[in-house]
């Protein structure tokens, strides 16, 4: 008898109404992220990415202090390598993410195992969220265990240390880390091949490292070219009031939501690697004094957790009703 069917028959003799899989059991959803962890670390797939997350920021802080004698003069070390760090992590964490995620259902309905893991008394809602849970520790805490295997080296390299930078850019890369995660099993949910999943993983990085910035450039082409029109905004340099055009409002608004630009915003209230003025003036004046919310720092937090929402919240949704 399957899980389905043996919960069904217990509702019904309960009197309740409510299908199995509508259904969230905590301790479930635990037993399946627990199981999900301990399968990565037995595999050795926890220690290669702390391992690796170590290597990348020795490696980063090497190189800032070796050839980055001014910077340290200027007692910026530490903003520097989370500015550094956080251009790679950007890349990184997605391409690790998509990876972990990619198996995480299809790999189970491809081999069938899934029915044997819904044969227990788990939920395929409970299977979702316990495969996200499992696969987000899995990165988050390799990311825990390299930052603070790599922090006395950090220190030591650099001279200066400032622990809120370095904590502020771990929590950004955990959040960053869970949202692409969240895509990943969610899409990972959607079919029961693996190749089609991977097909699927690839798409998403190409969608936000290739598309997203192709469709920013092509439109600030046809504004270029007249076809788009801009808007207009005066700015002061050197005394003297100069005229520019910008971008239209909801073209930086398609921005403002792709992961990675939320990621780079999101460390400027959490680290010290904020904007320059110069930057903030010239944002300031694009907008009239007046910038959008969606452009403000805070709204990347919103944007982050979005991305970790909505895909499993459609995945919770649609797994229920598939044929596996």
């Amino acid at each position: 008898m399957s899980a389905d069917t043996g919960t069904e028959t217990d509702a019904a003799a309960a009197g309740e109404t409510t299908a199995p899989s509508s259904s969230i059991n905590p301790d479930s959803v635990r037993a399946v992220a627990r199981k999900d962890f301990q399968d990565a670390v037995r595999s050795w797939l926890f220690w290669g990415l702390s391992v690796f997350f170590f290597t990348l920021l020795v490696t980063i802080t090497g190189v800032v202090s070796y050839f980055g004698e001014d910077i340290a003069q200027a007692g910026a070390t530490t903003e520097a390598l989370v500015v550094f760090v956080s251009e790679i992590t950007r890349l990184v964490i997605p391409l690790i993410a998509l990876i972990l995620g990619w198996k995480a259902i299809a790999g189970e309905r491809e081999r069938g195992s899934i029915k044997i893991l819904l044969s227990l008394p788990h939920s395929r809602k409970d299977v979702l969220l316990g495969k996200l849970i499992g696969r987000s520790a899995v990165l988050s805490i390799s990311l825990v265990v390299g930052f603070v295997l790599a922090a006395i080296v950090v220190a030591a390299l650099l001279g200066t240390f400032d622990v809120t930078d370095y904590v502020g850019l771990l929590a950004m890369s955990i959040l960053y880390g869970v949202a692409y995660t969240s895509i990943a099993v969610a899409l990972s949910s959607l079919t029961r091949s693996t190749t089609i999943a991977g097909a699927a993983m690839v798409g998403v990085f190409v969608l936000f490292y290739i598309v997203w910035n192709a469709i920013m450039q092509a439109i600030g082409l046809l504004m270029n070219f007249g076809y788009l029109s801009g808007e207009e905004y005066e700015f002061e340099l050197d005394g003297e009031t100069m005229t520019n055009e910008r971008l239209p409002d909801w073209a930086y608004f398609i921005e403002s939501i792709d992961p990675g630009y939320a990621y780079n915003n999101a460390l400027s209230i959490v680290t010290g690697a904020a904007e320059t003025e110069l930057g903030v003036a010239l944002e300031e004046a694009m907008f009239d004094g007046s910038i959008p919310f969606y452009l403000q720092d805070w709204f990347s937090f919103v944007v982050l957790l979005f991305w970790i929402v909505t895909p499993i919240a459609v995945a919770l949704y649609r797994f229920d009703r598939v044929d596996l």
